[in-house]
């Protein structure tokens, strides 16, 4: 089954549970992976991996919201927001923990021969393409960067 027919299934679990959270938010997800079927010069159908995309770009969205909610002092909409980042969440890989990210990060300097900041982007290029979607590009940035200085 793949991931869109999955999300699709899902949602039809929740409609029957009556879960309004959960529907709610897996529409929110299905508009997104059809937005992005649809979006360029012609129609595609998504991969999963492509997929994948969608929703971590989907549950990004939702943590920076809810950031911003609570710095305005906007408790409910935050956690509103953290709730359907948690939805979304359930089908994104487990992300890994720093130990293993900065053992690869180590790893891939070795690698690569990188000395200076000059060499730090072909080091998140090489442990990107490693870690795949189980680590945010920001915090590879910051622990090659720290590495590296």
């Amino acid at each position: 089954m793949s991931m869109k027919e999955q999300l699709r299934a899902d949602l039809t679990t929740a409609m029957k549970a009556r879960e309004a959270m959960e529907v709610a938010t897996l529409r929110m997800v299905l508009a997104a992976v059809m937005n992005a079927e649809v979006a360029g010069d012609e129609a595609t159908t998504l991969t999963d991996e492509q997929v994948l995309v969608v929703l971590r770009k989907e549950s990004k969205k939702r943590v920076e919201a809810a950031e911003a909610f609570a710095t305005a002092g906007r408790a409910e909409s935050a956690a509103k927001e953290l709730a359907e980042q948690a939805v979304i969440e359930k089908y994104l890989p487990a992300a890994l923990d720093d130990a293993t990210l900065q053992t690869i990060v180590t790893e891939e300097i070795a690698n690569a021969g990188a000395t200076s900041a000059k060499d730090m982007g072909a080091v998140v290029k090489a442990v990107k393409a490693r870690v795949g979607g189980q680590a945010d590009g920001a915090k590879i940035a910051t622990m090659v960067k720290t590495a590296l200085a």
